[in-house]
């Protein structure tokens, strides 16, 4: 079902569900949303080397990932190095929970540029599956930014990012990152 753009805001903004169902650390806390992600993990990218440009030239590459619960549960850090074809670097995503619209925000810092966090894209878990999605620019233009963490199992996860020009009725992936335990 295609959603429109206002449509996709309002999920990820306001609410509109019930967090996924998990842990004792309850609705308050997200209810254990992240709890499959908390450890170490090798992880195998592919990335759209230009994007929004109807490019099909991906690369791929290896890297590495920890993730910690911080607040109790509430939220969450999970420190990455990306050991891409000449440059290593390394990112940090955030992720909090608001328990008033029983969403999670998840901001994203960069070694690349450490003066600036990237606009929070924000959502919940239904069915498995997390979707978070954030108005942004990309090279000056305006995007709708989706990530999507799915196929959570006990040694796996995948998460992709997904950018949309036009209020979210097609998206071009450009990231996909696939985890396994470590």
């Amino acid at each position: 079902m295609d959603m429109t753009r206002r449509g996709l805001l309002e999920i990820a903004l306001v609410g509109g569900g019930a967090a996924m169902a998990g842990s004792a650390a309850g609705p308050a806390q997200g209810g254990g949303d992240w709890d499959f992600l908390v450890g170490r993990w090798n992880v195998r990218h592919r990335k759209l080397r230009e994007r929004l440009v109807g490019s099909s030239d991906w690369m791929e590459f290896d890297g590495s990932s920890e993730n910690w619960p911080i607040l109790g549960g509430a939220a969450n850090v999970e420190d990455n190095v990306f050991y891409t074809p000449g440059e290593t670097y390394r990112g940090v995503a955030l992720r909090a929970f608001d328990p008033a619209t029983q969403t999670w925000a998840i901001w994203w810092l960069d070694s690349r540029a450490t003066d600036r966090l990237d606009v929070p894209v924000r959502g919940r878990f239904e069915d498995g599956v997390g979707t978070f999605v954030a108005e942004d620019h990309w090279k000056g233009a305006p995007v709708i930014v989706r990530f999507r963490w799915s196929d959570i199992a006990p040694q796996s996860a995948k998460w992709e990012q997904a950018f949309s020009t036009d209020g979210g009725a097609t998206w071009e992936v450009n990231w996909v990152m696939h985890f396994t335990r470590a």
